[in-house]
């Protein structure tokens, strides 16, 4: 039973306890057991809960709600339930047993809707890097190649889904930490509109609205149904995405009419790995053959030389924010000797931006933001690329001595290329599993919808998922 119910998404573990024919505590049993087996290779799952998920598992005041009894995970970056262990990857955080004393409002719409938390996943020192080897916990794995990196910064997440340790893990993306861990492993994953699910009641925004709140899965309606469960604002949230006509979950399967739809197959600066390209065309023939209407057109703002400068200003600048946020609560002010080499340099680049300097790089980002858009107002209504510039890195890529850390920053870019556009802008991205290369590691594809338009996302990456299934290609490192 457990190894059937690993190859099981979420949803189809959620009707069996619907119908009887297994209880939650059953379903947590066996997750606790794929993970006590597996977890000793892939390393990532960081905080185990197992005694409070077997408690809830086993209580009638488990809420009956539509993710009644399935096992699933947080990430170590946010997302908290109360007493949690919250270490968003830091040493130093680790060493303190930091707990958050509260839940925020996107983990108990969670626990709300009946899902059970098994424990928190494996992240990079405050999500900064596009793998998952904090000096913490030290790196988690892919389970397609263990040489290889997960991805990040919800590396842990993805080993754990792709691995079949638990349908579904809580993930974020500030540049592409959804996307990208998700192309390194063979996942869907789906980075939302701006604040369509609420930071509340910790924060406004993250990142300046660059951070989003997510999950990584492997099936369309896993996302569509765990994104109606966490989304709406809470209570004073600075703004709101646009609601959606109706649940996120009725879209799949939706024919989405003959599209409009644009390819990018380079990057406007940099270089591209054939495999990532062969993605994005390969992607863009199957949409042509659903009868789309596709061609090669991008939004010229993608090319402007500065693109991306007031995003690196926005990025440092809330790294040094951070070093001194956890100072505080910490009771003493952060050193270099605390964090890594790769955190003390962006934040030292951070301290080095002025008030002013702040605003104008938000303003530019706003300003850009609207002249991306004006492709997709101009009438296109997807744009399609690959989600990554290069295949999945082997462990150690990123790795710089601590004198010129910001080597390793560099390295990320290829990574984040195609995603990070997208946190400016906030506009709503997916990245679906349609490539393999040859050696065997997964390539993703990204979708990119207009704000709001996740409904958008939901049909076509549906029907992308039925004309070229990817849920029963496994991994060799896999549960079953």
């Amino acid at each position: 039973m457990n190894s059937d119910l690993a190859s099981l998404d979420a949803l189809a573990q959620a009707d069996l306890v619907a119908r009887g024919e297994v209880k939650p505590a059953e379903l947590v049993d066996a997750a606790i057991a794929r993970i006590e087996r597996l977890n000793p290779t892939l390393n990532a799952v960081v905080s185990p809960q197992f005694e409070r998920a077997r408690e809830e598992a086993r209580s009638v005041d488990l809420p009956r709600g539509p993710l009644h009894g399935v096992p699933m995970l947080l990430k170590d970056l946010g997302a908290h339930l109360a007493g949690d262990p919250c270490y968003n990857g830091m040493r130093v955080l680790k060493e303190a047993d930091w707990r958050e004393p509260a839940e925020t409002e996107f983990a108990g719409r969670l626990r709300r809707a009946g899902a059970i938390v098994l424990g928190r996943t494996n992240s990079p020192e405050l999500g900064l890097a596009p793998t998952t080897e904090p000096e913490s916990f030290g790196p988690s794995r892919n389970p397609w190649n263990l040489d290889h990196s997960p991805g990040g910064s919800s590396g842990g997440s993805s080993a754990a889904v792709a691995a079949g340790l638990v349908p579904v893990a809580h993930a974020s993306d500030g540049g592409g930490s959804i996307r990208i861990p998700a192309n390194h492993c063979g996942l869907v994953g789906l980075k939302p509109t701006r604040a369509r699910a609420s930071f509340g009641p910790d924060l406004g925004e993250r990142w300046s609205g660059f951070s989003c709140e997510g999950f990584v899965t492997r099936t369309v309606r896993d996302t569509a149904a765990f994104l109606d469960v966490v989304s709406g604002n809470v209570l004073g949230d600075p703004y709101t995405a646009p609601p959606p006509a109706r649940p996120f979950l009725a879209e799949v399967g939706v024919d989405p009419g003959c599209l409009r739809i644009g390819v990018l197959d380079a990057p406007p600066r940099g270089v591209i790995d054939p495999a990532c390209s062969a993605a994005a065309r390969g992607a863009a023939e199957r949409l042509a053959g659903l009868g789309h209407h596709v061609e090669d057109a991008s939004p010229p703002a993608l090319h402007e030389p500065e693109a991306g400068r007031g995003f690196i200003t926005v990025i440092s600048a809330a790294t040094a924010h951070a070093l001194d946020h956890w100072g505080a609560r910490l009771g003493r002010s952060l050193g270099a000797e605390d964090v890594e080499g790769i955190t003390w340099a962006v934040a030292e680049m951070g301290r080095k931006v002025s008030a002013a300097e702040y605003i104008a790089a938000v303003n530019e980002n706003h300003a850009w933001s609207r002249r991306v858009l004006a492709w997709w107002a101009s009438g296109f209504d997807l744009l399609v690329t690959p989600t990554c510039a290069a295949p999945p890195s082997a462990l150690g890529h990123f790795d710089a001595p601590r004198e010129r850390a910001l080597e390793g920053f560099v390295r990320a870019i290829p990574f984040s290329t195609f995603t990070s556009p997208f946190n400016v802008t906030g506009q709503p991205a997916v990245s679906l599993p349609l490539h393999w290369s040859e050696g065997g590691l997964p390539i993703g594809v990204q979708l990119a919808a207009a704000t709001g338009r996740e409904d958008l996302l939901v049909r076509v990456a549906s029907q992308l998922e039925q004309a070229q299934p990817w849920a029963d290609r496994r991994p060799p490192v896999f549960a079953a």
